[in-house]
C-alpha cells in the first residue's frame, strides 16, 4: 500500500530566483521540487506521491544556454501508494448505485464494488438506497467503510490515477 521510494530529479530553477545566499538558492530548490511534485500526482509504477519525507543531496546546477535558467539535478525521498492484485484495503463508500458500490481509498477516488462480488447482498431501494446481507443484516451504505480484495487495478495515464476493481470473496470482509 505505502512504498518509500528514493527518486531522482531535475530541478529548474529561472535565473530570476537565483540569488548569492546559498541558503535562499536552497530554499527555491526545494519549493520548486515541492510544486513539481505536486504537479506529478502519480506514476503507473509508483502509484500516487504523497509527500516528501528528506531531500537527500542536491547536485551541482548547470546553465541552460538560451533561458539563463538552473537545473539542479536532485535526489530525494519520497512516500507514494498503490494498491496490489490480492491485496485486502479498506474503502469509504462515497455512491451507491444499483449495479455496485464506488468507494474511496487514501488518494483513490474510483475502486469499485460490483454486485456481482458481494453475492450475500441484496440491492434495496429506498430513501437511503443501500445493499443488505439478508443472512447477517449487515448494510453497505454511503459513508460506510467496507474491507475488501482488490481483484485488478488499472492506470489512467490521461487523468493520472488509478482505477480499482475489488470483491469480497474471502474471510473477514464487509462493512466494518
Amino acid at each position: 500500500m505505502y512504498l518509500k521510494v528514493q527518486l531522482n530529479w531535475n530541478v529548474v530553477i529561472p535565473a530570476e530566483n537565483l540569488d548569492i545566499k546559498g541558503l535562499m538558492l536552497q530554499k527555491a530548490i526545494l519549493v520548486r521540487l515541492l510544486d513539481d511534485f505536486a504537479a506529478k500526482k502519480a506514476t503507473k509504477d509508483l502509484g500516487y506521491l504523497v509527500a516528501v519525507t528528506t531531500l537527500n543531496k542536491i547536485g551541482e546546477g548547470k546553465v541552460r544556454e538560451h533561458s539563463g535558467d538552473v537545473l539542479f539535478p536532485v535526489s530525494f525521498t519520497c512516500l507514494s501508494f498503490k494498491v496490489f492484485r490480492g491485496e485486502v484495503i479498506e474503502g469509504v463508500v462515497h455512491k451507491i448505485l444499483k449495479h455496485g458500490v464506488f468507494m474511496r481509498c487514501g488518494p483513490i477516488e474510483n475502486l469499485y464494488l460490483s454486485n456481482q462480488k458481494m453475492s450475500d447482498y441484496q440491492y434495496q431501494f429506498a430513501d437511503n438506497p443501500c445493499f443488505l446481507s439478508l443472512k447477517t443484516g449487515s448494510r453497505i451504505e454511503k459513508d460506510v467503510t467496507v474491507r475488501c480484495i482488490v481483484i485488478g487495478v488499472k492506470y489512467m495515464e490521461a487523468q493520472k490515477e488509478f482505477q480499482a476493481v475489488v470483491g469480497l470473496e474471502g474471510d473477514y470482509l464487509g462493512p466494518i
